[in-house]
């Protein structure tokens, strides 16, 4: 007969290992020997009923220090003995505890089932893009499952309150045995619920839900941008007898404007100028989100320049500061020009204003020659 292993060994601990520890170790080497786990083994099932045995003594205060002190002599003798397990069954039913939060859960046995979550719904919202830029309040009206207003959500009838499962003692689960292996399935009697409700309520007819039409208040921060989705947490659907409620996401839908073009938090706008206002320099109005601003034209600013107004944008998300409003210049050429106009013109080209600044011409036609 081979001698048996050393019980600190056996689950793998220190000899001065605490009581959680033991346990620790035991839930460990339960859950990788577990019967269900290793059908047909007889060596997972050897080490399974030896894991059983030690952590039986060493978790008795009297036991292990009896143990301690004379070895595997000890448990077996001085009014200390082992009770033993004659088969899978008494290990299950000895260490129920440990094997409910081992296999607690759908198809693992030995817990309640946890209350279900409220399916997520999304909704659209159009907003105008000036309401993107500053921010503002809508209302949103949903078709939603939520807590039933005579029961407040539990179910039971107004006045009751549901009852523990007498089947399974409100763990949701049975365990029936099959040879040596113990199987866990749901509790036929409250399906898993835990509890049973005896005078359900008339209104939602036990589910503890109902449905409902809202009118929800829709806070939209500034500077969102189309597409954009803000999630509610918790205002969604309704979960059965109490579970947590799903989210609410708004997807929100941006009218574009006209004037702009947005980049980021930067609006890009375009900016109508003569010939005289770029060779001279001027001053211009340029739109912004809180009517025009007033944009400064440097003499001798090119035709398709960009010129920035500061802190004119969007507010930008997450972060802090503004973007700014960015002015693109375009050059307006008349077609059509008064005796005086086109005598001043002939004028300023008869004075050398058809000269033209080499260093500023022949970009494309170099473009061309290096291909």
């Amino acid at each position: 007969m081979s001698e048996k292993k050393d019980y600190y060994e056996v689950l793998g601990v220190a000899r001065n290992a605490d009581a959680a520890d033991l346990k620790r170790a035991y839930r460990r080497l339960a859950m990788e020997l577990h019967p269900d786990r290793n059908p047909g083994n007889p060596e997972a099932e050897g080490r399974f009923k030896e894991a059983a045995e030690a952590y039986q003594v060493l978790a008795d205060p009297e036991r292990r220090a009896f143990y301690d002190r004379f070895g595997h002599a000890g448990p077996s003798g001085g009014g200390f003995g082992q009770q033993g397990f004659s088969d899978i069954g008494d290990i299950f039913s000895a260490f129920s505890d440990i094997f409910g939060d081992i296999f607690r859960g759908p198809g693992g046995g030995g817990g309640q089932r946890a209350p279900s979550r409220g399916a997520d719904i999304e909704a659209r919202l159009s907003i105008t893009f000036i309401e993107a830029a500053k921010g503002v309040t809508k209302e949103v009206k949903l078709r939603r499952r939520a807590p039933c207003g005579s029961c407040r959500g539990t179910g039971a009838l107004p006045g009751s309150t549901p009852e523990v499962c007498q089947q399974c003692g409100g763990r949701g689960q049975v365990m029936h045995s099959q040879g040596f292996l113990m199987i866990s399935t749901t509790c036929p009697i409250c399906r898993g619920e835990g509890r049973v409700i005896r005078s359900p309520c008339t209104d939602c007819e036990g589910t503890g839900i109902d449905h409902q039409e809202d009118t929800l208040q829709i806070a939209i921060p500034a500077g969102v941008d189309d597409g954009s989705t803000l999630r509610l947490m918790g205002r969604g659907e309704a979960a059965a007898r109490g579970g947590r409620p799903g989210n609410l996401y708004v997807v929100l839908r941006v009218e574009a404007d006209p004037r702009f073009e947005r980049d980021g938090a930067d609006l890009h706008t375009e900016v109508l100028v003569t010939f005289p206002q770029l060779t001279l320099g001027d001053k211009v109005m340029v739109p912004t989100l809180d009517g025009e601003g007033e944009l400064e034209i440097p003499a001798g600013t090119q035709p398709g320049d960009t010129l920035p107004l500061r802190g004119r944008g969007l507010p930008r998300l997450e972060e802090r500061g503004t973007g700014d409003v960015i002015a693109h210049l375009k050059l307006v050429v008349p077609t059509t020009l008064s005796g005086e106009e086109e005598q001043h013109l002939r004028a300023f080209a008869a004075a050398g204003g058809q000269r033209v600044n080499p260093e500023r011409g022949g970009g494309l036609f170099r473009r061309k020659k290096k291909k």
